[in-house]
């Protein structure tokens, strides 16, 4: 059968959040003439960053100019404190660097390849590499010097240098941020993060045999590459949903609660519709109707779902507190 209409490789695993981020954006232009102020936003030394374009907007700007990137949510307080003062050193430094904003719930593919475990998180990416960052928020002037570290490790790497913000004599150590040695230098440069984009090409034009094989290709040098697993996972349901008939699994599910194969078909159905706790519902309640073997495949299947979603999605999390419950 064909693919559910509605099923895309990114729409089923972060549904709620693009919504969300589509609604910011739109009050964004609504409110557009606010950013009148603002000449950084306004002659793009400051944009915001996808999934989607993270590679041209700041692997490939990153080669020309040092690329600082702002990692942030929402609902994040420290994120709203730390956010004004890049965005007015960017605007100060005047093309010296980028500040790429990136909305962590919107864009989840990059959090984890990021291994973005709290925010705020500021990344600088050098010459296609990543140099150097912190955690959390930090006073202006620790942000002057550590920029003006990026802008010294930037010439090192040989960007050219037109001045730092940092003022001269100034250490670089903060006093309220977490230094941290930041992941992902790898995956910034040619290699993975060039498999990666074929991956997603390869999803795109419908290609699963050429997308897995580049998720794999991975996973054979990094077993535990979390995008790689979840994308080959991702690959998997498809490869399965293609093949249901959708009116039989429902009849099946329907008529045999506890067969613990039927309500995995259906869950895999709902999951690539993006009915993700539904899902998720389903099989919690099939472990705890049925024991034995039913019992065991209903977890399996649903560990298996689980890698299809970003590991610290909020859904993942509440379910397998909720499976840990049902096991012990």
């Amino acid at each position: 059968m064909n693919q559910p209409r509605n099923f895309s490789l990114y729409g089923a695993v972060d549904l709620g959040a693009r919504q969300a981020a589509a609604q910011r954006r739109q009050r964004a232009a609504e409110q557009g003439s606010a950013a009148d102020g603002q000449p950084g936003a306004q002659s793009g030394l400051i944009i915001d960053v996808t999934d989607e374009t993270f590679n041209a907007e700041v692997v490939a700007r990153s080669r020309t100019v040092p690329v600082i990137l702002d990692l942030w949510a929402e609902w994040c307080g420290p994120c709203k404190q730390l956010g004004p003062i890049l965005e007015r050193l960017a605007s100060e430094a005047n093309g010296e660097f980028v500040l790429a904003r990136v909305d962590v719930d919107a864009n989840p593919q990059l959090s984890v390849a990021l291994q973005v475990q709290s925010i705020p998180m500021v990344v600088a990416v050098v010459a296609g590499q990543v140099v150097d960052g912190f955690l959390g928020a930090m006073p202006e002037q620790q942000v002057r010097q550590w920029l003006g570290q990026v802008m010294q490790a930037a010439s090192q790497l040989g960007l050219p240098a037109t001045g730092a913000p940092a003022e001269s004599g100034q250490p670089g150590a903060d006093a309220g941020a977490e230094s941290v040695t930041m992941p992902g230098q790898e995956m910034l440069a040619d290699g993975p993060s060039a498999v990666f984009a074929e991956a997603q090409q390869a999803m795109e034009r419908g290609d699963l045999d050429a997308a897995a094989a580049a998720f794999e290709k991975i996973l054979a040098t990094s077993p535990a590459d979390p995008l790689a697993t979840m994308g080959l996972g991702q690959v998997s349901l498809i490869r399965r949903v293609e093949a249901y008939d959708q009116a039989a699994v429902r009849r099946d599910a329907a008529s045999r609660p506890a067969d613990a194969l039927a309500q995995s078909r259906l869950a895999d159905l709902e999951l690539a519709t993006g009915q993700i706790e539904t899902a998720f519902d389903r099989l919690l309640a099939t472990v705890s109707r049925t024991s034995g073997d039913e019992r065991d495949l209903a977890r399996k299947h649903l560990l298996s779902l689980f890698e299809i979603l970003p590991p610290r999605d909020p859904r993942v999390a509440k379910a397998r507190a909720r499976l840990s419950s049902l096991l012990f």
